[in-house]
């Protein structure tokens, strides 16, 4: 076991092009939901694997499943992100790269307090949550139970640091958009993309060019 973070940080990333759409709808939405509404306007992410979400159990949970809450790493350039950047997965349909995905970054604490004044779920994973043999919890007093310096880890060649890193942070249903607190991207006219993204927005959090952030 290792200490959390003072206040850890979670991290979600989609592609720039979805932004106008959470910020209509105020909120991003689980996978499940997605579904029913045909997708995102730019999927990132393995259909193989978002299927068997939707029927892999959140343990700490009954009667829930991964796919029914949005998920969130615990730190940025996550290695789905390495995946897309290499773009040479056979299971990866979006060929497009890191350039135009976008990390939205929150407050783990802030979240949780949130979701509890409302009864809303939330539980975390100690490995990938897409793995059938992942350990879900969901008090914060587990949260050492995470290896937070595999999450930390810049090189996860060896299985049990790259199991680790993938730990996940899930709410269940949706994400409200006002909770974002940054949103970090690539380069200087990703940030002149994300700003148009979300004028409309009445929650406006910084954009900030995070090129340590990507691979």
């Amino acid at each position: 076991m290792t200490a959390p973070p003072a206040s850890p940080k979670i991290f979600h990333i989609t592609h720039v092009d979805n932004l106008p759409s959470i910020v209509a709808a105020g909120k991003l939405r689980s996978d499940a939901s997605m579904i029913t509404r045909g997708g995102p306007q730019a999927a990132i992410g393995m259909s193989t694997i978002k299927k068997r979400r939707l029927s892999l159990p959140v343990t700490c949970h009954t009667n829930d499943h991964v796919g029914d809450y949005v998920p969130f790493y615990f730190c940025p350039r996550s290695i789905m992100l390495f995946v897309i950047h290499c773009a040479n997965h056979p299971d990866l349909t979006y060929r497009g790269g890191q350039a135009p995905i976008v990390h939205l970054q929150a407050d783990l604490h802030r979240v949780i307090a949130w979701a509890e004044q409302r009864d809303r779920r939330w539980a975390f994973s100690l490995e990938n949550a897409s793995a059938g043999y992942a350990r879900f919890r969901a008090t914060t007093s587990e949260l050492d139970q995470i290896d937070w310096s595999a999450v930390a880890s810049t090189d996860f060649k060896a299985r049990a640091i790259k199991e680790a890193k993938q730990a996940e942070f899930l709410l269940h249903r949706s994400f409200p958009w006002k909770l974002v607190e940054e949103v970090g991207v690539i380069s200087s006219s990703v940030r002149a993309k994300t700003e148009e993204a979300i004028t409309g927005s009445v929650h406006q959090p910084p954009i900030t060019v995070r090129p340590r952030w990507y691979y």
